[in-house]
Parts: C-alpha cells; structure tokens; sequence
C-alpha cells in the first residue's frame, strides 16, 4: 500500500512538472464591418462585366477573422518543440475559407505546422504564411491590411496575372504555402533572414510543385528595410473553362512560372511613418505574358497609443502593355476601443485602366478597366 502511494505521488509530481513546462492557447480574432463599392463584378475573371454597387456584411476590413491553437513544450538547454493551428472563417456566414484547391474550404487553411525554435533561430514544417508576407506588411504604412494596402496591390498583380481568385494559390509569390520548410534566423544588431524551401511531391519530376524564397529584413532605430526573392514551379496549375465554367487542372511538369521581387523601407519617427517600395512579378518561361512592377507610398501618423491614421498609395502597371495600369489610394482611421477591440473607418479609390481588374477589399471584384470607390466601417476584436 505504501509503495502504491508513493508511486502515485512521484507520478503526479512528475505530470505537474511537465505541465508547467508546457502550454496550449486558444486565440484568434472577429472583424466584422459594412462595406459600400460603386462597382462590382462576379468573379475575378479578365472579362467579367461590371455588377454595379453592392452594400454588404463584410468579413475582414483590418485582416480575416480568424481562431486557431498553439502550443509549445521546453525540452530543455533553450530548446522548445512549438505547433500552431490556425483558420480563417467568414464572420457574416460562419463558412471556412479556401484552401489550396478551387472551391474547397479548409478548417485550417492558414497555418498547420510544428517545429523548434532556440538559440539557432525557429524552424517550422507544414502549411504557413510565405516569409514575404510579413517583409512586405513591415515596410508598408498601411501593413498589409485588407482593404486598400501592399496585399491588395499585391494581389491585384495575382488578379491581372490570371488568378481566378478561387483559391489560395497564386499565380505570382504566395500568401500562403503548404508542405513548407521555413527557417527564421535570430535577429542579429536587427537584422534577420528567413530561408523557404516546399518540395512538390510530384512523382518523377523533382522540381514539379516546388517552391522556394529568401527574405532578408532589418528593424532598428525606426526603420524597418526588406528584400524578398520568391520563385515557384508549377504554381496555381488551376484555370477555368471559359465555356463551362469548370476548373481544369494542368500537369505538373516542372515549369518555372512564378517569380516575385520586392524591396521596401519604412521610417517611423515622432508618431509619423512613411513607406515606400518597388516589385515586380513575372513568369520566368512567358515573360511576354505575365511581367508587372508595383510601386506603393505610404504616409501615417498615430496621435497616441489609441488612434491612427494612415495612408497608402499603390500604382500597378503591365510592362508588356502599356495601357494596363491601375492607381489606388486608401486611408484609414483606428480607435482602440480598449485593448483588444479596435473600431475603424477607411476608403479608397481605384483607377483601372486597360484590362487590369485591381480590387480595392480583398474578395470583393471589381470589373477590368472600372474605376472603383470603395468605404467601409467595422469592429476587429481579438481574443
């Protein structure tokens, strides 16, 4: 009896022991707001006529609402194993967003990975943001929110390229990446590195389906610098059937058809931030079809710990097409109601010219060569 109680004892000693060594969270995040834009369409498409205007429920004014699972256990000498889970959902439906595939949603669909992080830096396996998302939000005024900002602009470069907008899977860089191995160096006198590297898992052809990217940023004294290489084979293999409507998806052969430049800097000094950067995106095996360069301005300053405006303008143009180009321009105001939940109000302007379809909101078309205004007002609150 006494041996059966002491082992009792040292068995829950030793669960306690771990327990307190690890840690799982619930998080995520509602934004939630009305949304006016003068002009529509119905899809993503390079012949999609214009809808007219549209007034709606809209998930995502600042980013996606979003809920997802982490966790983390210390294994010892500055070592940790980490896991992270993450999904968006749209706010106003309840539905799961997409996932790689057209048309299919996913719990998961941001981020579905496990790694180690120490003193070497942090090492990730499995579905997760691109290293280029966070450069490009860095060194942008507006930080790659989702209405009038580097990610619009971004996408509707992804958008004028052919990208049917079904899927997370784009023509030119990527938001996301599956099966990713991704190495974030430590920060070093602020300066700091990321390597990517996805295999494909094509049987036969060892480069079909691959992605790979370097990301080198620097953040110290206010300023915040940025340079990112992405390329890709066999990226967005999927197009629809113009007659049909149905998706068709190409074989994967290996081809390099996905590169993505981009350098950009931003000061913050006193409360004032300003921004600027250049991009280009391109098909490396048809660059007489898919060649664009993206410049973006930004300029904001935030009154106190609570509010802030900001600002944003985004120029797109064809380099193989002179009369597609697209300006946009966006601003913003935020209000920390307390410090999770933040109110905001902002609207833009887009000038399409040419074919090019550039959207204001992200997952709101708007019809090739139709200017669009665009205002909305919501609630993010996060948990």
């Amino acid at each position: 009896m006494k041996l059966k109680l002491i082992t009792a004892v040292t068995l829950t000693s030793f669960a306690g022991a771990v327990q307190a060594q690890s840690s799982i969270t619930l998080y995520g995040a509602v934004d939630s707001g009305l949304l006016y834009q003068s002009t529509s369409a119905a899809s993503f498409k390079p012949n999609a006529p214009n809808t007219g205007h549209v007034f709606r429920f809209k998930d995502g004014g600042i980013y996606s609402s979003f809920w997802g699972l982490k966790g983390s256990e210390d294994i010892g000498g500055g070592y940790k194993v980490n896991f992270r889970l993450q999904g968006s959902f749209d706010s106003g439906t309840g539905k799961f967003a997409l996932s790689d595939t057209p048309g299919v949603p996913a719990v998961f669909n941001q981020v579905a990975s496990i790694g180690v992080s120490g003193p070497f830096g942090t090492f990730d396996a499995g579905r997760q943001y691109a290293p280029m998302i966070s450069a490009m939000s860095d060194t942008d005024v507006r930080a790659g929110r989702y209405f009038g900002s580097i990610m619009t602009a971004w996408l509707g470069m992804n958008q004028a390229a052919g990208w049917p907008g079904t899927s997370t899977n784009g023509l030119i860089g990527a938001l996301y990446d599956s099966n990713a191995l991704v190495y974030q160096s430590p920060k070093f006198y602020g300066a700091s590195f990321a390597l990517e590297y996805a295999p494909g898992g094509v049987a036969g052809q060892l480069q079909g389906g691959t992605r790979e990217s370097a990301v080198l940023k620097y953040s110290n004294y206010g300023l915040n610098l940025s340079a990112v290489y992405y390329n890709g084979h066999d990226t967005n293999p999927f197009s629809v059937n113009p007659a049909t409507g149905a998706t068709v998806t190409a074989p994967a052969t290996g081809l390099n058809n996905n590169r993505f430049y981009y350098m950009g800097a931003m000061y913050t000094f006193r409360g004032f931030s300003v921004s600027g950067s250049y991009s280009n995106g391109k098909n490396p095996a048809n660059n007489s079809h898919v060649n664009f360069d993206l410049y973006s301005v930004g300029l904001g300053y935030k009154f106190n710990s609570a509010f802030g405006v900001t600002s944003g303008f985004y120029y797109l143009k064809d380099k193989n097409n002179s009369t597609n180009h697209s300006s946009e321009f966006a601003v913003g105001a935020e209000y920390y109601v307390s410090k999770r939940t933040l109110a905001y109000a902002q609207v833009g302007y887009v000038d399409n010219k040419g074919t090019i379809n550039q959207t204001l909101v992200y997952g709101q078309p708007v019809a090739p060569g139709k200017s669009t205004t665009a205002a909305m007002i919501g609630v993010r609150h996060s948990f």
